[in-house]
């Protein structure tokens, strides 16, 4: 892959990235309601679900998804139960009695398949990569490799800017002192997903 053409997909993804989305939303709930090391393992998440969305896109699945009326529906509504579900979820576990209670509901290893799953069970991110990524592919070039490096690459980018968004939402943590601020800003979360649930739900194919 050219240097300079590498040098551009790069630019792309960081300013697509650094556009909120619904998992950044969620990183951002889970760091500030629970923590670092549930912030670490919701941008783990991220970077998971983005890999299996982009890997599934190039290898064929995005244009499947975008052909088959039938996959592309069940697709969608299994994500968007679960956006739902999972904003559900969040709300009922926002803290009350202020942030050092331990909640044993949630767990790191829960945390990073939620964000796993968010990100590679939305349609529109297959959708994304297959209109995405075949800009920056040269089709005179063997096409392995060059996947190989843009799905390094965005992965790699998609990690960074989800830790990133954690650690200061983390460091902002430690500024926060009442209960009632961090309960709204969960709950707030919890209803962005379940809007993005919604969302999701009235999604049509192009």
């Amino acid at each position: 892959m050219p240097f300079d053409l590498w040098l551009t997909f790069c630019a792309a993804t960081i300013a697509l990235l650094l556009i909120p989305g619904p998992t950044v939303l969620l990183v951002l709930s889970y760091a500030l309601s629970k923590g670092r090391s549930v912030a670490l393992a919701s941008a783990a998440g991220v970077a998971f679900g983005d890999f299996i969305a982009m890997t599934a896109s190039l290898l064929g699945l995005g244009a499947l998804v975008l052909t088959s009326a039938t996959l592309f529906t069940a697709l969608k509504w299994i994500g968007a139960i679960y956006l739902v579900w999972l904003g559900i979820k969040l709300i009922r576990s926002a803290p009350d009695a202020g942030l050092d209670v331990p909640n044993a509901t949630v767990t790191t290893r829960g945390v990073f398949a939620h964000n796993a799953a968010v990100t590679a069970l939305n349609p529109k991110s297959i959708a994304f990569f297959i209109a995405f990524v075949p800009q920056f592919v040269n089709a005179e070039l063997p096409l392995l490799p060059q996947f190989a490096i843009l799905i390094t690459t965005f992965v790699s980018l998609a990690a960074l800017n989800a830790l990133a968004y954690a650690l200061m939402a983390d460091r902002m943590r430690q500024f926060i002192a009442r209960p009632s601020i961090i309960t709204w800003i969960t709950r707030a979360g919890g209803a962005m997903l379940i809007l993005m649930g919604l969302l999701t739900a009235t999604l049509r194919r192009a």
